[in-house]
């Protein structure tokens, strides 16, 4: 077995790389991350309005790092609201703390870019986001999973109910438009 590699949960290997040290941290704020670039794409595309995908692509890009800053802040304050006495990292370090969520709105602000850049419509930006959030909600949902023990038949279904959120989203989308 290579260096690093140990193994994990139920006797699976262990997560490598950005995902070795807590997992379920990186796992959760990714799964936020892509529903809220998801809703906010769907909100932001409305039909018959003049297209802007650079606005739409800096409005998921400006709510993503505000609402991980909000998140990250939070933390800080109901620590100290516990009173426990334990000492929390720092308010600058748990707000960036809050990166894998501002990471996994990316591939929509770009998708986004691109439509601004002209290389796509931005309906076509905006769907594509979609279906692909939904299938990375699918795989980060697995993942997790995964890295909690589950085994393969489990970790889909788990992927599977995560991949749901996106179809609702997408289902909402098409209604409402």
């Amino acid at each position: 077995m290579p260096e690093g590699a140990g193994r994990g949960p139920a006797g699976g290997v262990a997560p490598r790389g950005i995902l070795r040290r807590r997992p379920e941290r990186w796992l959760f704020k990714g799964i936020y991350g892509l529903v809220l670039a998801s809703a906010l794409v769907a909100a932001l595309d409305v039909p018959g309005e003049a297209a802007n995908p650079g606005q739409d692509a800096l409005w998921v890009l400006l709510t993503a790092l505000t609402s991980g800053a909000a998140h990250g802040y939070a933390h800080v304050i109901a620590q100290r609201a516990s009173g426990d006495g334990t000492a929390g990292p720092s308010r600058l370090r748990a707000v960036l703390a809050e990166w894998p969520l501002a990471v996994a709105v990316l591939p929509t602000v770009m998708m986004l870019l691109a439509a601004e850049a002209g290389w796509w419509a931005e309906e076509t930006a905006a769907d594509t986001a979609l279906v692909l959030n939904t299938v990375l909600l699918f795989a980060l949902g697995t993942s997790a999973a995964r890295t909690a023990g589950l085994g393969r038949l489990s970790s889909c279904r788990a992927g599977a109910l995560d991949m749901l959120i996106g179809l609702v989203i997408i289902a909402a989308d098409a209604l409402i438009e």
